[in-house]
């Protein structure tokens, strides 16, 4: 029943936070056009980077690890939010890929997605340290925490996809040794996905580095270094694969994967 309160708590959050910023006057600069050519907001994602980090350091556990939960989802949310306005501009789309900001940097530019990616790397080497451990395990830690908030990322391409694959990674992270961390995080992604799905909200960066970083944190939270090393394989491998191979096309060509990301859509 513990975890149930963190979760229940980052759902209505990410409810009221959605409801408050769709009221704003200002609200139809956040307006986008999705893959399928239907007018979404991108308010999703502040209100799923504000219910995951409240439900996340509520169900921490301890100080240190809430600081880590405030640390990972504010700053994560805030660098995707600003990337998510900025980058939309003409001159901020050329670059893409860590490998375009940097050809960026190289010309004497400084990209969006540049900010978002050193926001993203410092809020987790901070958020890494404060759960404590030797310096080895602090920057495998950290890591783990950047390397999953950028495959949720990445992920974030349909609707529904980067929640049900946060779901399918933070699932089993909510029980045991720091599970009210990812339980936090899950509870705002559940509260927000029928709007997903429907094509209402989009998580944009904001959203998806926010629950990426907290569930990488709740990940980190219950390995060692083994573990941490293990997990910052597997994101490496498959972040080198996002540059060469369209995530999409292989969803696509693979008959369950098809069926599990187009479920529930409307």
């Amino acid at each position: 029943m513990a975890l149930l309160r963190p979760s229940g708590i980052a759902g209505l959050t990410a409810r009221a936070v959605l409801v408050w910023i769709r009221r704003d006057p200002r609200a139809a600069a956040l307006e986008r056009t999705n893959f399928r050519g239907r007018t979404v907001t991108l308010a999703g994602g502040p209100a799923l980077a504000a219910g995951a980090t409240v439900g996340a350091a509520l169900g921490a556990g301890s100080p240190r690890r809430a600081a880590a939960a405030i640390t990972a989802g504010v700053v994560s949310g805030a660098v995707g939010f600003y990337d998510d306005l900025a980058g939309n501009r003409p001159e901020q789309k050329a670059a893409k890929g860590f490998a375009g900001h940097l050809g960026a940097l190289r010309e004497g530019h400084v990209t969006s997605g540049l900010v978002k990616i050193a926001g993203v790397g410092a809020a987790a080497l901070v958020a890494s340290a404060l759960l404590g451990g030797r310096k080895r395990d602090v920057l495998l830690g950290a890591g783990v925490i950047a390397g999953t908030a950028n495959l949720v990322n990445l992920l974030d391409l349909r609707p529904g996809r980067a929640l049900k694959a946060g779901m399918i990674l933070g699932t089993p992270l909510s029980f045991g040794e720091g599970g009210g961390l990812a339980a936090g995080a899950l509870g705002a992604g559940a509260a927000l996905l029928p709007d997903d799905l429907g094509e209402e909200i989009m998580l944009g960066d904001a959203g998806a580095n926010a629950l990426g970083a907290l569930l990488g944190l709740a990940l980190a939270a219950r390995t060692g270094t083994g573990g941490r090393a293990l997990a910052l394989t597997v994101l490496a491998g498959l972040t080198a694969a996002s540059e060469k191979v369209s995530f999409t096309k292989v969803i696509q060509d693979t008959p369950w994967l098809r069926r599990l990301d187009e479920l529930g859509r409307s």
